[in-house]
């Protein structure tokens, strides 16, 4: 077992532990006015941006940006569920920069610093434009008890594949690696777009149930995400007793 993929596991075991106390700690958090509907969300959309970027583009990657998806993607539609006020240029852009970072950190590990960082300031720049335009997570909000793809969000899908494969062509140049450009272009391109039009049929939904999951299934979930952190860390141990060769 590679030791870089035992520590990944212990990390993500680590941070199931910490959400699942937060979800015990429902009362102590303000009951269903406070922050846990929120958390709902950046754990169900971490995992699901997470997931699909981690089988696409592998688990650094899909670690990365499902944290750094989570985390904005939460805030914004727990704003939009709050019909709060259109957010301004600079709440956009900081938004696109926390999820630049976190591709910028999942690309720096698969193809390179110089990659990495090209392949962050373009992402961010893209969405804050891509943001100016009406393109945003938000732009289609409504809540359904089931999952819901629409022609609005296919086109902004196609979108993104098109603008992540030049990005991922235009990284590989800078990053001198150009005889890998089509095919890193064509593979970041094709995978951020199927994510992001598989995330987002599943959005209606997903909101649908942070609105709406009673407070005991909470703890239940909470008791679960535990369970599964505690196993995920155990496994450094059991590598140990075992004597598997870490490589």
């Amino acid at each position: 077992m590679d030791k870089h993929t035992l520590a990944l596991i212990s990390i993500i075991g680590s941070a199931l532990d910490v959400l699942g106390a937060l979800y015990l700690a429902y009362d102590l958090l303000g009951g269903e006015h406070g922050p846990l509907r929120t958390l709902t969300r950046a754990v169900t959309y971490g995992v699901l941006f997470g997931s699909g970027y981690g089988l696409a583009l592998g688990p650094v990657f899909g670690l990365a940006s499902g944290v750094a998806h989570g985390i904005t993607l939460a805030w914004e539609f727990a704003r939009a569920s709050r019909r709060g006020p259109k957010p301004g240029f600079w709440l956009d852009t900081f938004m696109s920069a926390i999820r630049g970072c976190g591709f910028a950190l999942g690309a720096t590990y698969s193809f390179g610093a110089p990659f990495g960082i090209t392949f962050g300031v373009l992402s961010t720049a893209g969405q804050a434009i891509a943001y100016r335009f009406g393109i945003r997570p938000t732009v289609d909000y409504k809540p359904a008890t089931r999952p819901r793809l629409t022609r609005f969000q296919l086109l902004a899908a196609a979108n993104r594949a098109v603008g992540y494969a030049a990005t991922g062509y235009v990284s590989s140049l800078v990053a001198r690696q150009r005889e890998q450009a089509i095919s890193v272009g064509l593979k970041v391109g094709l995978g951020i777009g199927l994510v992001t039009a598989f995330s987002g049929a599943f959005t209606p939904f997903i909101e649908w149930m942070a609105d709406h999951v009673p407070e005991k299934r909470m703890g239940v979930f909470g008791v679960g995400l535990i369970l599964i952190g505690f196993t995920l860390q155990s496994i450094q141990y059991w590598v140990a007793l075992l004597d598997v060769q870490v490589r």
